[in-house]
């Protein structure tokens, strides 16, 4: 009986998010393929840090010498007003000299292809692509790389992606709002806060109660913990057991929520989906889901896990009626800032730290590695019993480390 040959595909990147300098450090350190990230203006995350002028020249650079790919986003949906703003905007994006540029508006869609004729456009995701002949319409207009609205299923993924010309890009990981795709008017509405100019202040996550007219101190519950009811709140998007079938789908970037995350997510995120992409690309045959891959991804803060529309289950693309957070969210103790020949380590301490406490350690390769503490000091080089947040400390390890590692607490 002849043996069965399993055809090897493109590997697709892996593209995490950056909301700082450290951020994107963190990416790079786990092994991300392209980064995304914004300017202080004109993105959808107006509140996630992001980054200056000079910033984002430094951003490139670094990244380029990394050889991981940069991409800046412009994607709010514009005012008038906005207009020269946006204009200047372009110019300087065309001297950063991103590797492409995150657009949802058709105005400024077509001023970047004026101003910045040489760098691609990515469309995002906001501007709702949901079919075959949408996706030939951006093409034909010199759209590079299309990320294609959440609410499409894997067969409709797949037939885009075989039948167009263009690249595609889907969220394999992170939040999802309960909005169509992602164009809200929630925060519009309770708080004044433009949505879809960068300034959401995602109200579908508050804790709502019913009242009935009549009775206007009488709350009655819904379906609820006892932090409250979150009927607005959706669930969080986590495919890390379907690796093949995305690899499989010929989608060319697989795209991680978070710019608003901090490092301890980050460090977890890209690292388990790099490992798993990887395992899968080189051995097709013989690939399974590791039971400690989606252990990390439990690790880290995040709401009830679902695979969004990929299969088209509407109990996946309910609300997260159960947890409003889940995950061992203050186990993150710190970064590893140097790493001396005497196993002894540099750490930037976020939260308290003492000699009896294990430890782990996340490294680009490999598992998590687990180790005591042999010896705990000070700044001043004093061994002390703890240390305490905002501070550094010289941890002594059993384990070999390096910068920009990420440690937690067992």
């Amino acid at each position: 009986m002849p043996t069965k040959i399993i055809e090897k595909k493109a590997k697709p990147e892996l593209l995490a998010p950056a909301g700082n300098f450290e951020k994107l450090e963190i990416a790079v350190h786990y092994g991300a393929d392209a980064v995304y990230l914004a300017g202080k203006d004109f993105s959808l995350r107006n509140f996630s840090g992001n980054f200056t002028d000079e910033e984002l020249i430094d951003a490139v650079a670094f990244a380029h010498d990394n050889n991981v790919k940069i991409y800046l986003a412009c994607n709010i949906y514009s005012r008038n007003s906005d207009q020269k703003a946006i204009e200047t905007f372009l110019y300087k994006a065309g001297k950063i000299a991103p590797d492409a540029i995150i657009i949802s508006d058709p105005g400024i869609i077509r001023m970047a292809q004026n101003i910045i004729p040489d760098v691609d456009i990515h469309l995002s995701t906001q501007a709702n692509t949901t079919n075959i002949n949408a996706v030939k319409f951006w093409h034909d207009l010199g759209i590079k790389r299309v990320n294609l609205a959440r609410e499409l299923s894997f067969d409709e993924i797949t037939e885009i992606s075989n039948t167009c010309e263009i690249e595609t890009e889907t969220f394999i990981h992170g939040a999802m709002c309960v909005s169509y795709s992602g164009r809200c008017l929630l925060s519009n509405v309770l708080s004044g806060r433009d949505s879809n100019q960068g300034l959401c202040s995602h109200p579908c996550r508050w804790k709502y109660s019913v009242v009935e007219e009549l009775r206007p101190n009488v709350y009655h519950s819904l379906m609820e913990d006892d932090r409250g009811s979150y009927i607005f709140n959706s669930k969080d998007l986590c495919m890390i057991e379907h690796i093949p079938q995305l690899v499989n789908a010929n989608i060319r970037s697989l795209k991680i929520e978070g710019r608003m995350k901090g490092v301890n997510y980050l460090a977890s995120v890209v690292k388990t989906y790099r490992n798993a992409i990887d395992a899968f690309i080189d051995s097709p045959e013989n690939y399974k889901t590791d039971p400690d891959w989606i252990d990390n991804l439990y690790q880290v803060f995040h709401r009830e896990y679902c695979t969004g529309f990929y299969f088209g289950k509407s109990d996946e693309q309910a609300p997260n009626y159960k947890n409003r957070h889940q995950g061992k969210i203050h186990s993150f103790i710190g970064k590893i800032i140097k790493s001396n020949s005497d196993k002894s380590y540099l750490v930037e301490i976020r939260n308290k730290l003492t000699m009896d406490d294990m430890i782990e350690v996340i490294s680009p390769l490999g598992y998590l590695e687990k180790t005591r503490i042999i010896k705990l000091l000070d700044t001043d080089k004093n061994q002390v019993e703890a240390v305490h947040p905002n501070t550094s400390a010289l941890l002594y390890l059993e384990i070999q480390c390096q910068p920009n590692d990420i440690v937690r607490k067992l």
